[in-house]
């Protein structure tokens, strides 16, 4: 598939981007910065022996498929309103956590539901789909580390498989877990998991799904 990756020059963008590269996907790294994301590229593909590109937000989205949005919560409605034209007919994969620094340990809805659900509402022409909120950056970004754990999928049901199958390229165990409006679960139990980590001196405690058939 045509990946782009906004925000990918961050460790969980360029943990994934490598990831999903060397599965045979065609990534591009998007940035505000064009510059800055071809640099990154590069230097990804000289550590890693992959093929990524890099571009602006603008051109990446443009020419992908499957748009994945890792910004923080204080760029998501700015950074989704800048791209809604090239976004029109993509599937959004919505990683976005609505933390509020510096208590990103308590859960946080600022307007009571999902990023993922406000993203939807700025993109009514988009297939939304939210993941990855349970693999922490610590690992994602360790392109060689084993991803022990699992991560749910909400979004359309037309595309939930799709990202489920995607997801699994990049070394994951994703399953679905229903309509978009169920990622409010699932953006909540992130601060849970920090809490964790942090009571537990953990880098990056994850969820496993049990009792599901093989």
């Amino acid at each position: 598939m045509q990946v782009a990756i906004v925000g990918g020059t961050g460790k969980e963008g360029r943990g994934l981007a490598v990831r999903l590269a060397r599965a045979g996907h065609d990534v591009v790294i998007g940035s505000r910065d064009a510059q800055r994301a071809a640099a990154r590229a590069d230097e990804l593909n000289a550590a890693h022996g992959v093929a990524l590109r890099g571009d602006a937000n603008g051109p990446a989205c443009a020419g992908a498929q499957v748009v994945v949005l890792s910004v923080p919560y204080s760029a998501h409605r700015a950074t989704l309103e800048g791209l809604r034209h090239p976004l029109i007919g993509k599937i959004l994969v919505d990683i976005t956590v609505p933390l509020k620094p510096p208590k990103v340990r308590s859960v946080h809805l600022p307007h009571g539901q999902a990023a993922a659900l406000e993203a939807q509402a700025l993109l009514p022409d988009t297939q939304v789909c939210a993941t990855l909120h349970h693999v922490g950056a610590h690992h994602l970004s360790d392109v060689d580390h084993p991803l022990d754990c699992d991560v749910l999928v909400c979004g359309h049901k037309d595309v939930r498989g799709q990202i489920v199958a995607l997801l699994g390229d990049a070394g994951l165990r994703a399953l679905d877990a229903g309509p978009l409006r169920n990622a409010i679960a699932l953006e909540s139990l992130t601060p849970v998991l920090l809490y964790l980590n942090k009571k537990y001196g953990s880098p990056g405690a994850g969820i496993r799904i049990t009792g599901l058939p093989e």
